[in-house]
């Protein structure tokens, strides 16, 4: 197991470079790291007001769309344990500008890379006594120096897609070595607890406790702000939404809200891509079509008429599909990419379509399917008559508002069966 080690920290040697370089690259509207990129290597600041004694609880998550879900489980977690301290580690920038706004009474930090002496810095200043990933972020360094130092270790909300499982198969040695070094691991379905089984977890390691992402507030400051760009962009008329959309999606969504205006002029697209630093481009895409784009970091000229509103922000993906009556769930028509959350429209409850790619969220798209919340597409080009559709239906509408709501109701409560799991069983 040594060797093994020693030989994936060898290799990623030589990756991290090229991982370095595409994680500090400048990009428009994207975050930089800017001077501290020294966390990455171990070397961060002091947790304020820390002693050894005070056992700090280490959250980590990776990214931007691990940082939001994690968000109400930090904060029931305050509720319960005022007295513990809580330590977010993102690898990204855009991950950690999410904690900062979302987080803002808990520090941050940026995860150390997967070697020995990153952790092992970063846990001397640091000194957690606790670590849960969100998700499945298994680092085998990580996990080993974390065990090897008495922390507990936990997985929480982990899912294992079949995909996935077939990939770390091929990795067999290494995650024969992180599976024991995890003391929890939180499952969102039985599903993914059978893959962890079959990957060689124990069952005394495994429980389900559900899908976090159903746990979600819409705070009432979402609600209003939500209303109020809807009265600016239009009280009554027709607004879709095509959220986290990925390259190569742009164009077929442009061609069908072309669709959409020759019945319905007055339709706004609100196009929402997935990453930051594609602002500039779909934008510039969408003046090749020849529709009227506003930037919504732009001044709003109230006097210019506009077909498109582009959501070049982040954070906001809550207020703009609440801003909308129907929602169009984006990396979903390509192969690759296997969806996005689509409970963040049936929480706020808005008639959600997605296309054929979802295998990420295979179970959430289910279910809300058969609850008869969400309409799953076979191809793009069902797309405008699926939002018309929409559009002219009322009563539709207002059924799969109701069913998506259900649907979350019915399955919240993965935060309080988690923070059970861990810290009083």
């Amino acid at each position: 197991m040594k060797m093994i080690r020693w030989i994936y920290t060898i290799l990623l040697a030589f990756v991290a470079p090229f991982f370095l370089a595409g994680l500090y690259k400048k990009k428009p509207q994207k975050p930089a790291v800017g001077s501290r990129w020294k966390e990455h290597f171990g070397l961060v600041p002091p947790l304020a007001n820390e002693t050894k004694e005070t056992d700090p609880i280490w959250v980590h998550a990776v990214s931007v769309g691990e940082t939001i879900t994690v968000l109400p489980f930090l904060k029931q977690l305050r509720q319960i344990y005022p007295e513990r301290k809580i330590v977010i580690t993102t690898t990204t920038a855009t991950g950690a500008e999410q904690a900062r706004k979302l987080l803002p009474d808990i520090e941050h930090r940026y995860a150390p890379l997967d070697f020995p002496f990153a952790i092992k810095k970063f846990m001397q200043v640091v000194h957690p006594s606790h670590l849960i990933i969100m998700e499945t972020e298994l680092w085998p360094n990580l996990l080993h120096i974390a065990k090897a130092n008495g922390l507990n270790v936990s997985v929480i909300n982990a899912r294992l897609s079949e995909k996935s499982y077939r990939g770390y198969n091929r990795i067999k040695p290494l995650i024969n070595m992180c599976l024991p070094k995890i003391d929890h691991l939180c499952c969102q379905y039985d599903e993914d607890r059978n893959r962890f089984l079959r990957l060689g977890a124990q069952a005394s390691q495994l429980s389900v406790t559900g899908s976090m992402k159903y746990d979600i507030h819409i705070s009432d400051a979402v609600l209003h702000s939500a209303q109020k760009l809807r009265h600016i962009l239009g009280k009554t008329r027709p607004i879709w939404i095509a959220a986290s959309t990925h390259h190569g999606e742009d164009q077929l969504i442009l061609q069908n809200h072309q669709t959409i205006l020759q019945s319905h002029p007055e339709a706004l697209l609100i196009l929402v891509p997935r990453h930051p630093e594609r602002f500039n481009a779909v934008y510039a895409l969408c003046t090749e079509y020849g529709l009227v784009t506003q930037r919504r970091t732009a001044e709003l000229n109230s006097n210019k008429p506009f077909q498109i509103y582009l959501g070049d922000t982040m954070g906001e993906m809550l207020t703009l599909i609440g801003a909308s009556d129907v929602c169009f769930m984006g990396g979903s028509l390509l192969g690759d990419v296997g969806g996005h959350n689509v409970l963040e429209p049936a929480a706020l409850g808005i008639p959600t379509l997605i296309g054929p790619h979802y295998y990420n969220f295979h179970d959430i798209t289910a279910t809300l399917e058969n609850e008869g919340a969400l309409q799953i597409l076979n191809h793009a080009q069902e797309i405008s008559p699926s939002v018309l559709n929409l559009f002219n239906n009322h009563k539709q509408r207002l059924h799969m508002s109701l069913q998506a709501k259900k649907v979350i109701q019915e399955n919240t409560g993965a935060i309080a069966k988690t923070i059970n799991c861990l810290f009083t069983e």
